[in-house]
């Protein structure tokens, strides 16, 4: 196994702050709501405000992608944030047509764009593993 990068070490840092930050408000907005739910524009600040790490994590990636210096390890990680897009894309797309010919009912309970996004991440670094062992496989 590979040590990792001083890119990539900053991005599991930067990722660690971010979803920490995310679990402790996503629980305390979600209780805050179903104790006492704020009010008017309160209650779109409030319900904004888990989404913010979820957009520092996008920003996270995107910095990995801009700080790596590996030129392998950079196209690796661009496939499978393309992977992630197109598959995130795809799911959506689908889902809001089956949303408007009402065969599914509104909303997506949670599990929105950046769920699929994330999703895709996952099938885009086993699409790399897989690229890999067919690679090393040929040699």
């Amino acid at each position: 196994m590979t040590k990792a990068s001083p890119a990539m070490k900053r991005y599991m840092k930067r990722l660690t702050i971010f979803m920490l930050i995310y679990i402790v408000l996503i629980f305390s907005v979600g209780y805050w709501f179903r104790l006492a739910p704020p009010e008017g524009a309160l209650s779109w600040i409030a319900a904004i405000l888990p989404a913010l790490p979820i957009l520092g994590v996008f920003w996270a990636i995107f910095r990995l992608l801009t700080e790596e210096t590996d030129e392998f390890m950079r196209m690796m990680l661009v496939r499978q944030t393309l992977i992630a897009t197109g598959f995130c894309l795809a799911v959506m797309t689908v889902w809001e047509f089956l949303q408007n010919y009402d065969v599914v009912p509104d909303g997506t309970n949670g599990f929105g764009t950046a769920f699929v996004w994330f999703v895709g991440l996952g099938i885009g670094a086993v699409w790399n593993a897989m690229a890999l062992r067919r690679e090393a496989g040929e040699e």
